[in-house]
Protein backbone atom coordinates (compact mmCIF):
# COMPACT_ATOMS: atom_id res chain seq x y z
CA UNK A 1 0.00 0.00 0.00
CA UNK A 2 1.76 3.41 -1.35
CA UNK A 3 1.75 5.62 1.50
CA UNK A 4 2.99 8.25 -0.98
CA UNK A 5 1.11 12.00 0.09
CA UNK A 6 0.51 12.97 -3.70
CA UNK A 7 0.35 10.80 -6.61
CA UNK A 8 0.19 12.06 -9.67
CA UNK A 9 0.45 8.89 -12.35
CA UNK A 10 0.24 8.41 -15.92
CA UNK A 11 -1.96 11.47 -16.52
CA UNK A 12 -3.11 13.19 -20.02
CA UNK A 13 -4.93 16.20 -19.63
CA UNK A 14 -6.21 17.58 -23.46
CA UNK A 15 -8.05 21.01 -24.15
CA UNK A 16 -9.42 22.83 -27.44
CA UNK A 17 -8.51 26.07 -28.90
CA UNK A 18 -10.53 28.79 -28.31
CA UNK A 19 -12.52 26.34 -25.80
CA UNK A 20 -14.32 28.92 -23.32
CA UNK A 21 -17.79 28.36 -21.46
CA UNK A 22 -18.61 31.57 -19.24
CA UNK A 23 -21.71 30.87 -18.88
CA UNK A 24 -24.08 28.39 -18.37
CA UNK A 25 -25.85 28.41 -21.67
CA UNK A 26 -22.70 27.99 -23.57
CA UNK A 27 -21.69 24.89 -21.35
CA UNK A 28 -24.32 22.60 -21.52
CA UNK A 29 -24.73 22.31 -25.59
CA UNK A 30 -20.85 21.92 -25.26
CA UNK A 31 -21.46 19.12 -22.71
CA UNK A 32 -24.14 17.79 -25.39
CA UNK A 33 -21.70 17.79 -28.19
CA UNK A 34 -19.13 15.82 -25.84
CA UNK A 35 -21.43 12.94 -25.21
CA UNK A 36 -23.02 12.62 -28.96
CA UNK A 37 -19.46 12.59 -30.16
CA UNK A 38 -18.45 9.31 -31.73
CA UNK A 39 -15.56 7.84 -28.53
CA UNK A 40 -12.23 7.95 -29.57
CA UNK A 41 -8.48 6.95 -28.31
CA UNK A 42 -6.96 8.51 -25.92
CA UNK A 43 -4.38 9.28 -28.35
CA UNK A 44 -6.35 10.52 -30.77
CA UNK A 45 -7.12 14.61 -31.05
CA UNK A 46 -9.65 16.58 -33.45
CA UNK A 47 -8.08 19.29 -35.23
CA UNK A 48 -8.78 21.46 -32.36
CA UNK A 49 -7.46 19.96 -29.01
CA UNK A 50 -3.71 19.66 -28.46
CA UNK A 51 -2.26 18.14 -25.29
CA UNK A 52 -1.50 20.23 -22.53
CA UNK A 53 -0.17 17.08 -20.50
CA UNK A 54 0.99 14.03 -21.92
CA UNK A 55 1.81 10.84 -19.77
CA UNK A 56 3.09 12.80 -16.95
CA UNK A 57 3.72 11.05 -13.35
CA UNK A 58 5.28 11.58 -10.10
CA UNK A 59 5.12 11.00 -6.77
CA UNK A 60 5.76 12.84 -3.33
CA UNK A 61 6.33 11.43 0.22
CA UNK A 62 5.51 13.66 3.31
CA UNK A 63 8.21 16.38 3.55
CA UNK A 64 9.22 16.39 0.05
CA UNK A 65 9.25 19.16 -2.46
CA UNK A 66 9.02 19.19 -5.87
CA UNK A 67 9.16 21.86 -8.32
CA UNK A 68 7.85 22.48 -11.70
CA UNK A 69 9.35 24.20 -14.06
CA UNK A 70 9.18 24.57 -17.98
CA UNK A 71 8.85 27.08 -20.41
CA UNK A 72 5.15 29.15 -20.92
CA UNK A 73 3.07 26.76 -22.33
CA UNK A 74 4.50 23.19 -21.01
CA UNK A 75 1.48 22.70 -18.71
CA UNK A 76 2.95 23.60 -15.47
CA UNK A 77 -0.60 25.00 -14.24
CA UNK A 78 -2.77 22.13 -15.41
CA UNK A 79 -0.64 20.27 -13.89
CA UNK A 80 -1.55 22.49 -10.36
CA UNK A 81 -4.99 22.71 -11.37
CA UNK A 82 -5.16 18.89 -11.84
CA UNK A 83 -3.64 18.40 -8.35
CA UNK A 84 -6.19 21.33 -6.62
CA UNK A 85 -9.35 19.07 -8.22
CA UNK A 86 -10.46 21.98 -10.03
CA UNK A 87 -9.26 19.54 -13.70
CA UNK A 88 -9.76 16.40 -13.98
CA UNK A 89 -7.18 13.96 -16.09
CA UNK A 90 -8.49 12.66 -19.30
CA UNK A 91 -6.63 9.56 -18.75
CA UNK A 92 -4.63 8.64 -15.16
CA UNK A 93 -4.87 9.22 -11.59
CA UNK A 94 -4.36 11.84 -9.25
CA UNK A 95 -4.43 11.71 -5.41
CA UNK A 96 -3.66 13.68 -2.92
CA UNK A 97 -3.81 12.23 1.04
CA UNK A 98 -4.49 15.14 3.57
CA UNK A 99 -5.44 18.52 3.90
CA UNK A 100 -4.67 20.53 0.79
CA UNK A 101 -3.76 24.14 0.48
CA UNK A 102 -3.62 25.88 -2.90
CA UNK A 103 -2.25 29.38 -3.96
CA UNK A 104 -2.67 29.02 -7.89
CA UNK A 105 -4.35 31.64 -9.06
CA UNK A 106 -4.67 35.10 -7.95
CA UNK A 107 -7.90 36.24 -6.63
CA UNK A 108 -8.85 32.52 -6.78
CA UNK A 109 -11.50 32.16 -3.88
CA UNK A 110 -12.52 35.92 -3.27
CA UNK A 111 -14.80 37.96 -4.44
CA UNK A 112 -14.19 41.42 -5.36
CA UNK A 113 -17.11 43.47 -3.56
CA UNK A 114 -16.08 41.59 0.22
CA UNK A 115 -13.48 42.91 2.57
CA UNK A 116 -10.22 41.42 3.16
CA UNK A 117 -12.17 40.36 6.73
CA UNK A 118 -14.80 39.08 4.70
CA UNK A 119 -12.72 37.50 2.09
CA UNK A 120 -10.67 35.38 4.85
CA UNK A 121 -13.37 33.69 6.15
CA UNK A 122 -15.18 32.70 2.30
CA UNK A 123 -11.36 31.66 1.30
CA UNK A 124 -11.01 29.88 4.29
CA UNK A 125 -14.34 27.66 3.78
CA UNK A 126 -13.44 26.59 0.94
CA UNK A 127 -9.74 25.60 1.43
CA UNK A 128 -11.96 23.47 4.27
CA UNK A 129 -11.62 25.16 7.61
CA UNK A 130 -14.69 25.56 9.82
CA UNK A 131 -15.30 28.96 11.12
CA UNK A 132 -14.00 28.50 14.80
CA UNK A 133 -11.13 27.45 13.33
CA UNK A 134 -10.77 30.69 11.70
CA UNK A 135 -11.75 32.84 13.74
CA UNK A 136 -8.93 30.91 16.12
CA UNK A 137 -6.48 32.15 13.45
CA UNK A 138 -7.90 35.17 12.02
CA UNK A 139 -5.37 37.80 13.80
CA UNK A 140 -2.44 35.25 13.03
CA UNK A 141 -3.77 35.46 9.21
CA UNK A 142 -3.78 38.94 9.44
CA UNK A 143 -0.40 39.67 11.05
CA UNK A 144 1.09 37.27 8.28
CA UNK A 145 -0.37 39.66 5.84
CA UNK A 146 0.30 42.69 7.33
CA UNK A 147 -2.81 44.57 5.47
CA UNK A 148 -4.22 45.68 9.21
CA UNK A 149 -4.95 48.63 7.39
CA UNK A 150 -6.68 47.51 4.42
CA UNK A 151 -9.00 44.95 6.36
CA UNK A 152 -12.02 46.44 5.72
CA UNK A 153 -11.66 47.38 1.83
CA UNK A 154 -12.82 45.46 -0.13
CA UNK A 155 -10.63 43.13 -2.36
CA UNK A 156 -11.27 44.97 -5.93
CA UNK A 157 -9.37 47.66 -4.51
CA UNK A 158 -6.33 45.57 -3.69
CA UNK A 159 -3.41 45.85 -5.92
CA UNK A 160 -2.16 42.19 -6.88
CA UNK A 161 0.93 42.29 -4.16
CA UNK A 162 -1.80 42.77 -1.92
CA UNK A 163 -4.17 39.67 -3.89
CA UNK A 164 -1.46 37.46 -2.98
CA UNK A 165 -0.06 38.63 0.23
CA UNK A 166 -4.05 37.74 1.17
CA UNK A 167 -3.97 34.63 -0.42
CA UNK A 168 -0.99 32.90 0.62
CA UNK A 169 -1.73 33.87 3.91
CA UNK A 170 -5.21 32.31 4.37
CA UNK A 171 -3.17 29.12 2.49
CA UNK A 172 -0.60 28.95 4.87
CA UNK A 173 -2.95 28.81 8.12
CA UNK A 174 -4.67 25.74 6.66
CA UNK A 175 -2.09 23.83 8.13
CA UNK A 176 -1.95 21.75 4.84
CA UNK A 177 -0.54 18.47 4.83
CA UNK A 178 -0.01 19.52 0.72
CA UNK A 179 0.59 22.64 -0.30
CA UNK A 180 0.69 24.10 -3.80
CA UNK A 181 2.40 27.27 -5.13
CA UNK A 182 2.14 28.97 -8.36
CA UNK A 183 4.22 31.79 -9.78
CA UNK A 184 1.75 34.31 -8.18
CA UNK A 185 4.39 35.31 -5.23
CA UNK A 186 6.13 36.81 -8.06
CA UNK A 187 4.08 39.54 -7.73
CA UNK A 188 4.99 40.85 -4.05
CA UNK A 189 7.47 42.75 -2.48
CA UNK A 190 11.32 41.23 -1.83
CA UNK A 191 10.41 41.45 2.02
CA UNK A 192 7.03 39.08 1.98
CA UNK A 193 8.30 36.90 -0.33
CA UNK A 194 10.94 35.85 1.97
CA UNK A 195 8.63 35.63 4.84
CA UNK A 196 6.24 33.05 2.00
CA UNK A 197 9.72 31.09 1.37
CA UNK A 198 10.98 30.72 4.98
CA UNK A 199 6.98 29.46 6.07
CA UNK A 200 7.71 27.12 3.17
CA UNK A 201 10.68 25.67 4.58
CA UNK A 202 9.18 25.48 8.09
CA UNK A 203 6.09 23.50 6.68
CA UNK A 204 8.90 20.96 4.95
CA UNK A 205 10.82 20.52 7.97
CA UNK A 206 7.42 19.85 9.69
CA UNK A 207 6.23 16.94 7.24
CA UNK A 208 4.26 18.79 4.55
CA UNK A 209 4.40 17.93 0.98
CA UNK A 210 5.33 21.16 -1.22
CA UNK A 211 4.74 21.34 -5.37
CA UNK A 212 5.86 24.64 -6.95
CA UNK A 213 6.23 26.17 -10.03
CA UNK A 214 8.07 28.94 -10.93
CA UNK A 215 10.55 30.70 -13.33
CA UNK A 216 12.91 32.09 -10.46
CA UNK A 217 15.43 29.41 -10.40
CA UNK A 218 17.09 30.72 -6.88
CA UNK A 219 13.86 30.27 -5.71
CA UNK A 220 13.80 26.62 -7.30
CA UNK A 221 17.04 25.78 -5.78
CA UNK A 222 16.67 26.99 -2.80
CA UNK A 223 13.53 25.26 -1.73
CA UNK A 224 13.56 22.41 -3.94
CA UNK A 225 15.79 19.22 -4.22
CA UNK A 226 13.57 17.55 -6.79
CA UNK A 227 12.27 19.14 -10.23
CA UNK A 228 10.38 18.16 -13.32
CA UNK A 229 10.70 19.48 -16.30
CA UNK A 230 7.95 19.83 -18.85
CA UNK A 231 8.36 20.73 -22.24
CA UNK A 232 4.47 21.31 -24.92
CA UNK A 233 2.73 18.72 -22.10
CA UNK A 234 5.54 16.09 -21.89
CA UNK A 235 7.64 15.12 -19.14
CA UNK A 236 11.48 15.50 -20.01
CA UNK A 237 13.48 15.25 -17.07
CA UNK A 238 12.49 14.36 -13.49
CA UNK A 239 15.18 14.23 -10.84
CA UNK A 240 17.84 16.32 -8.84
CA UNK A 241 17.26 20.45 -8.99
CA UNK A 242 20.15 20.72 -10.80
CA UNK A 243 20.02 18.91 -13.46
CA UNK A 244 16.72 19.75 -14.09
CA UNK A 245 18.29 23.98 -14.21
CA UNK A 246 20.46 22.46 -16.13
CA UNK A 247 18.46 21.27 -19.22
CA UNK A 248 16.19 23.72 -18.88
CA UNK A 249 18.29 26.66 -20.47
CA UNK A 250 19.69 24.30 -23.15
CA UNK A 251 16.03 23.58 -24.01
CA UNK A 252 16.32 28.02 -24.33
CA UNK A 253 18.99 27.16 -26.92
CA UNK A 254 17.13 24.39 -28.43
CA UNK A 255 14.30 26.36 -29.46
CA UNK A 256 15.73 29.74 -29.96
CA UNK A 257 16.76 27.86 -33.86
CA UNK A 258 13.13 28.74 -34.45
CA UNK A 259 13.46 32.27 -33.94
CA UNK A 260 11.46 35.30 -34.10
CA UNK A 261 13.82 37.96 -34.18
CA UNK A 262 17.43 37.51 -35.56
CA UNK A 263 20.31 38.69 -33.28
CA UNK A 264 22.22 41.84 -35.05
CA UNK A 265 24.50 42.80 -32.73
CA UNK A 266 25.53 42.17 -28.53
CA UNK A 267 28.31 43.99 -26.92
CA UNK A 268 29.89 44.06 -23.65
CA UNK A 269 31.63 47.05 -22.56
CA UNK A 270 32.56 48.60 -19.75
CA UNK A 271 31.55 51.92 -17.85
CA UNK A 272 33.83 53.94 -20.48
CA UNK A 273 32.54 52.12 -23.70
CA UNK A 274 35.90 49.69 -24.45
CA UNK A 275 35.03 46.56 -25.16
CA UNK A 276 35.64 43.79 -22.25
CA UNK A 277 35.78 40.10 -21.53
CA UNK A 278 37.98 40.94 -18.30
CA UNK A 279 35.86 42.50 -15.39
CA UNK A 280 37.45 42.68 -12.15
CA UNK A 281 34.31 43.21 -8.63
CA UNK A 282 31.95 45.86 -8.60
CA UNK A 283 32.88 47.09 -12.16
CA UNK A 284 30.15 48.44 -14.40
CA UNK A 285 29.13 46.29 -17.40
CA UNK A 286 26.92 47.04 -19.94
CA UNK A 287 25.73 44.78 -22.96
CA UNK A 288 23.76 46.52 -25.89
CA UNK A 289 21.72 43.61 -27.76
CA UNK A 290 20.17 44.93 -31.29
CA UNK A 291 17.87 42.44 -32.99
CA UNK A 292 15.29 42.63 -36.23
CA UNK A 293 12.02 41.59 -36.25
CA UNK A 294 11.04 38.19 -38.68
CA UNK A 295 8.00 37.65 -37.63
CA UNK A 296 5.06 39.81 -35.96
CA UNK A 297 6.61 40.36 -32.18
CA UNK A 298 3.42 41.37 -29.95
CA UNK A 299 3.92 42.98 -27.23
CA UNK A 300 6.88 41.74 -25.14
CA UNK A 301 9.93 42.61 -22.73
CA UNK A 302 13.59 41.99 -23.09
CA UNK A 303 14.89 40.23 -20.05
CA UNK A 304 19.28 39.96 -18.91
CA UNK A 305 20.36 36.28 -17.65
CA UNK A 306 23.32 36.03 -15.70
CA UNK A 307 24.32 32.58 -14.61
CA UNK A 308 27.20 30.47 -13.80
CA UNK A 309 28.67 28.20 -16.09
CA UNK A 310 26.86 25.09 -14.48
CA UNK A 311 23.74 26.85 -15.26
CA UNK A 312 22.92 28.36 -11.51
CA UNK A 313 20.67 32.07 -11.61
CA UNK A 314 23.10 35.01 -10.52
CA UNK A 315 20.61 37.40 -11.90
CA UNK A 316 17.29 37.49 -14.11
CA UNK A 317 15.86 40.86 -14.95
CA UNK A 318 13.73 42.95 -17.34
CA UNK A 319 12.83 45.88 -18.92
CA UNK A 320 9.22 45.77 -17.48
CA UNK A 321 10.77 46.00 -14.14
CA UNK A 322 13.11 49.01 -15.48
CA UNK A 323 11.45 50.85 -17.79
CA UNK A 324 7.98 51.85 -17.41
CA UNK A 325 5.61 51.21 -20.02
CA UNK A 326 8.70 49.73 -21.99
CA UNK A 327 6.37 47.09 -23.99
CA UNK A 328 8.13 46.08 -27.61
CA UNK A 329 5.74 45.76 -30.41
CA UNK A 330 7.57 45.16 -33.41
CA UNK A 331 6.59 44.34 -37.54
CA UNK A 332 8.60 42.25 -39.25
CA UNK A 333 11.84 43.95 -40.63
CA UNK A 334 11.55 46.66 -37.42
CA UNK A 335 14.95 46.76 -35.46
CA UNK A 336 15.09 47.42 -31.24
CA UNK A 337 18.30 48.47 -29.65
CA UNK A 338 18.12 47.27 -25.76
CA UNK A 339 20.80 48.18 -23.05
CA UNK A 340 21.14 46.56 -19.86
CA UNK A 341 24.04 47.83 -16.98
CA UNK A 342 24.60 46.24 -14.32
CA UNK A 343 27.40 46.53 -11.84
CA UNK A 344 29.60 43.15 -11.30
CA UNK A 345 29.98 42.46 -7.63
CA UNK A 346 31.01 38.99 -8.17
CA UNK A 347 33.47 36.60 -7.06
CA UNK A 348 36.23 35.31 -9.35
CA UNK A 349 34.85 32.89 -12.09
CA UNK A 350 32.84 32.62 -15.42
CA UNK A 351 29.80 34.12 -15.69
CA UNK A 352 27.12 33.71 -18.98
CA UNK A 353 25.38 36.73 -19.55
CA UNK A 354 22.36 35.70 -21.67
CA UNK A 355 18.95 37.22 -23.30
CA UNK A 356 15.37 36.35 -23.58
CA UNK A 357 12.09 37.89 -25.34
CA UNK A 358 8.70 36.92 -23.50
CA UNK A 359 5.45 37.98 -25.15
CA UNK A 360 3.07 39.18 -22.44
CA UNK A 361 -0.24 38.14 -25.00
CA UNK A 362 0.05 34.98 -26.73
CA UNK A 363 -1.26 31.87 -24.86
CA UNK A 364 1.48 30.05 -25.36
CA UNK A 365 4.21 32.53 -24.45
CA UNK A 366 7.90 32.90 -26.01
CA UNK A 367 10.44 32.48 -23.95
CA UNK A 368 13.49 32.01 -25.60
CA UNK A 369 17.05 32.06 -24.64
CA UNK A 370 18.71 33.57 -27.88
CA UNK A 371 22.77 32.00 -28.57
CA UNK A 372 23.39 35.00 -30.65
CA UNK A 373 23.11 36.98 -27.35
CA UNK A 374 25.33 34.58 -25.38
CA UNK A 375 28.54 36.29 -23.63
CA UNK A 376 30.74 35.06 -21.27
CA UNK A 377 32.88 37.89 -18.84
CA UNK A 378 35.37 36.70 -16.90
CA UNK A 379 35.74 37.87 -13.28
CA UNK A 380 39.29 38.49 -12.06
CA UNK A 381 40.34 40.39 -8.67
CA UNK A 382 41.75 39.33 -5.16
CA UNK A 383 40.08 36.19 -3.37
CA UNK A 384 39.51 37.49 -0.03
CA UNK A 385 36.18 35.37 0.43
CA UNK A 386 33.84 32.60 -1.80
CA UNK A 387 30.44 32.91 -2.64
CA UNK A 388 28.98 33.96 -5.82
CA UNK A 389 28.87 37.70 -4.97
CA UNK A 390 31.72 40.14 -4.07
CA UNK A 391 31.27 42.34 -1.25
CA UNK A 392 34.91 43.48 -0.72
CA UNK A 393 34.76 41.86 3.00
CA UNK A 394 37.24 43.14 5.69
CA UNK A 395 37.28 41.74 9.88
CA UNK A 396 39.53 43.29 12.78
CA UNK A 397 39.46 40.80 16.04
CA UNK A 398 41.51 41.24 19.29
CA UNK A 399 42.77 38.63 21.96
CA UNK A 400 42.51 39.48 25.72
CA UNK A 401 44.34 36.49 27.29
CA UNK A 402 44.49 36.18 31.08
Amino acid sequence: MSHAAVEFQGVWKKFSRGEKHDSLRDLIPALANSILRKPKQIEDLRREEFWALHDVSFQLSPGDALAIIGPNGSGKSTALKLLSGILRPDRGGVRVRGRLGTLIELGAGFHPDLTGRENIYLNGTILGMRREEIDRKFDAIVDFSELHDFLDTPVKRYSSGMFARLGFSVAAHVDPEVLVVDEVLSVGDYHFQQRCYDRMREFIRNGTSVIFVSHSMPAVTGLCKQALLLRRGEPLFLGDTTTAIQMYHSLHQEESKDSDIEILDAAVTDATGAAREVFEPGEQLNIDISFKALKPVPKSHAALLIRTVDGQFVLDTATSKLIENSSIELSPGDVAHVRFTVDMNLRNGVFELGFTLTSEIEIIDKFIYYNGALKRVVMVGDRKANGFVHMNPSAAMSIVRK
